[in-house]
């Protein structure tokens, strides 16, 4: 039997969609895609029913469409309305996920493998596609290209973001004005 503090609820079913035994739900918490769950669980008279997902899509930001093995007709469906949507509180700590931010990465030193050393990032400019850290090199201010291929490791001990920096990308800022 699924006991109430081992769940919590995401969302509530909202209604039948169609005649296929697809539902409408509105969810507060997208962690049944984020963690690929093989279920949901739906408070069915004062009892926690877990209820295999065959599909789901997305209509907005906070409704999807979803689809439970077994309930293949309008009429089985209309069982589920108004129906609160719950997920298992164990599986939620497996969240991949774990709402990291460019943020995260303030305070990281940057090391290049031919230049050693660049410094500390003090901020992530991410106002352009390109996302930049700002690193304070000796008191000035450098841009380091924050993409996938120049990175070679990031150690969250102790803090080092280690990077292979195409040839004269840190001369750029040395070329004086004519």
């Amino acid at each position: 039997m699924i006991k109430n503090e081992e769940v919590y609820k995401i969302g509530v079913i909202n209604k039948p969609h169609g005649i296929h035994g697809e539902l409408s739900f509105t969810f507060t918490d997208d962690i049944f895609d984020r963690i690929e769950a093989e279920y949901l669980i739906c408070l069915l008279d004062g009892i926690f029913v877990p209820f295999f997902l065959e599909e789901y899509r997305f209509r907005t930001d906070s409704t999807a469409l979803i689809k439970f093995e077994g309930i293949d007709t309008a009429e089985r469906a209309r069982m589920f309305t108004n129906i609160e949507v719950y997920f298992p509180v164990e599986h939620a700590e497996e969240d991949p996920q774990d709402e990291s931010t460019w943020d995260d990465f303030i305070g990281f030193r940057i090391e290049d493998k031919h230049h050693g050393d660049l410094g500390e990032v003090t901020d992530v400019d991410t106002s352009t596609i390109n996302t930049l850290f700002v690193v304070n090199h000796h008191g000035k201010e450098l841009l380091i290209p924050a993409q996938e291929e120049l990175l070679l490791s990031i150690e969250k001990q102790p803090n080092v973001i280690r990077m292979i920096l195409p040839e004269g990308l840190l001369d750029l800022d040395k070329v004086e004005e004519i």
